[in-house]
């Protein structure tokens, strides 16, 4: 059935696709909606099931969220900061209670204290500030660093001239070989999470015969604790289109797809600009010349759901059907937007294609180690006395990074979640036991992943972090999978009743309640959540010993 979908969908294209066409109509709440939505269903030959599916499943289309005029973040940088009570408190002065919403994460995990009003993003300070900025409709940018200790930096490095930068896809064009062996040398994995060589999904994707191909960026960041992307596509959204452009030259697609999360509207904004700037430029788009090929980007917005971070889930989306986590094999180099061989990694990972064009390969991987090569973001959120961006070599002590980048933390902090939410917990006493590369994580239990850093102060209950990550996981399952959909919500059911009712929990069957997630279900959001629980009760088993039996 979905193949059939799958293919009434890219009868209608990207320029606007079957995502947009849906998602329009069902933002908009109107008396006729659903007799659109039908109509749609019936241009598009789609069941009107399949409409509905999509139409409802998104935050930002649902009835509650309309009704709001504000959006707070309760991601779990803000969660822990303690700030989010003052947010609300500041807020009401000017709103009304049932004016206030809630979104999963805004990116400010550095600063915690977002919000989104009129699809923009302001931080809080106080009443009057917050006042002229309501008035003037302009945010107020929080105090941000970056830092490095690369000696010529992959990715915090200026783009400088446009033509000048993009001339080095004309000096590749003409050997595609070359560029191939490049990226083979660097060792480049994925920075999205997951580590996966990108030199064997560009195999795969190249090799695959197929008369159209994609290349998809993975910009639904919506790891709590994470702002690395956000910045590159804001900050660097040409490293990010040079990248995709370098990808779609070697294996031979000449469409590029970016999803980027709705919660981040000035991200849209900056990639828009830039896509505008090469196509004004001729070098992409429609009558691009000088650049050795033609390739033409599409800009998607997502409407709020962290499961589209999820490569199936996200290819999906895009294609206008319910964004379920697909089964694989087939993987998305060989069968992915539209069922056509894509090329699909992260904003950062794409953003390392240059460097390591003109650079060189070799010159990319010494940057790390032998298995964990080139250079890495790392997200410092607001816990930290300089909260910010940072690019690391891969192989860096973690204690420097912390103490000596970041300053240290504002106050004592018992633990570290690195990785977005399905990230271990760190104890701050396995620090010096740990290098920034995903060999050193694996081998002490822990997860790298998108290197968000959420700092868990001494005094923060780590039963409510606990419980608070069985929630995100319920309310941002996709419901495919039973372990996932069924398990987070028995998880949190759990931990209420041992906090609100004095109901000790069974220790065994919550080990067994873990395994089953971790084992069956099909993607990494009910699959990773046991790591960081099981964290928690290794390192931290006598504050929680009283909430077990």
């Amino acid at each position: 059935m979905s193949k059939n979908l799958r293919g009434l969908s890219e009868r209608k294209g990207l320029n606007p696709g079957l995502f947009e066409e849906i998602t329009g109509i069902a933002g908009i709440k109107r008396p006729d909606s659903q007799e659109l939505l039908d109509r749609i269903a019936k241009r598009s030959l789609m069941g009107k099931s399949s409409v509905l599916g999509t139409s409802t499943f998104y935050d930002f289309l649902r009835e509650e969220h309309a009704e709001k005029k504000i959006f707070v973040c309760d991601g779990t940088a803000c969660l822990t900061s303690g700030k989010q009570k003052k947010l609300k408190d500041g807020l009401l002065v000017l709103f009304a209670e049932d004016e206030i919403g809630t979104v999963t994460c805004l990116g400010h995990c550095h600063s915690n204290n977002a919000f989104m009003y009129d699809h923009k993003t302001f931080i809080y300070e106080d009443t009057e500030v917050l006042k002229k900025q309501l008035a003037q409709a302009e945010p107020v940018s929080p105090e941000f660093f970056t830092g490095t200790n690369v000696i010529k930096p992959a990715l915090l490095g200026e783009t400088g001239d446009i033509y000048e930068y993009y001339r080095l896809l004309n000096y590749y064009s003409d050997d595609i070989n070359k560029a191939i062996e490049e990226i083979e040398k660097s060792g480049l994995r994925g920075r999205g999470g997951a580590g996966f060589s990108f030199s064997a999904k560009k195999k795969a994707s190249r090799s695959a015969v197929a008369l159209n191909k994609y290349v998809v960026c993975n910009a639904d960041e919506g790891d709590p604790g994470a702002f690395s992307d956000k910045w590159l596509l804001e900050e660097r959204p040409h490293s990010v289109l040079f990248g995709m452009m370098a990808a779609g030259m070697i294996t031979g697609a000449d469409t590029g797809v970016i999803y980027i999360r709705g919660e981040y509207p000035e991200s849209v904004k900056s990639v828009k600009k830039a896509v505008q700037q090469l196509e004004d430029a001729g070098i992409a788009g429609a009558g691009c010349r000088g650049s050795g090929f033609c390739f033409e980007f599409h800009i998607a917005e997502g409407m709020g759901a962290y499961i589209c971070g999820e490569e199936t889930s996200l290819l999906n989306s895009l294609e206008g059907l319910r964004p379920e986590v697909r089964t694989r094999p087939p993987f998305p180099a060989t069968y992915g937007l539209f069922g056509k061989p894509t090329i699909l990694s992260n904003v950062e990972t794409f953003a390392n294609i240059r460097y390591i064009l003109k650079e060189g390969g070799e010159a990319y991987a010494s940057l790390g180690t032998e298995k964990s090569p080139g250079s890495k973001l790392v997200s410092l959120d607001g816990g930290f006395k300089k909260p910010g961006l940072y690019e690391i070599k891969m192989g860096t002590p973690l204690g420097f990074l912390f103490n000596e980048l970041g300053g240290g933390t504002k106050y004592p902090v018992k633990a570290f979640q690195i990785g977005g939410p399905l990230g271990g917990i760190v104890p701050a006493s396995k620090l010096a036991d740990l290098t920034l590369d995903f060999e050193s994580f694996s081998r002490e239990g822990f997860l790298l992943g998108h290197a968000g850093v959420v700092s868990i102060p001494e005094d923060f209950p780590l039963v409510k972090f606990l419980h608070h990550l069985f929630e995100f996981t319920y309310r941002e399952s996709c419901g495919k999978c039973f372990p996932c959909r069924i398990g987070s919500t028995r998880g949190m059911e759990l931990l209420s009743a041992a906090v609100k009712d004095d109901r000790k929990i069974d220790r065994q069957l919550f080990e067994d309640l873990l395994e089953t997630m971790q084992l069956g279900s099909l993607c990494a959001l009910g699959g990773g959540l046991p790591l960081p629980v099981r964290n928690v009760l290794s390192y931290f088993d006598g504050e929680l010993s009283g909430f077990f039996k």
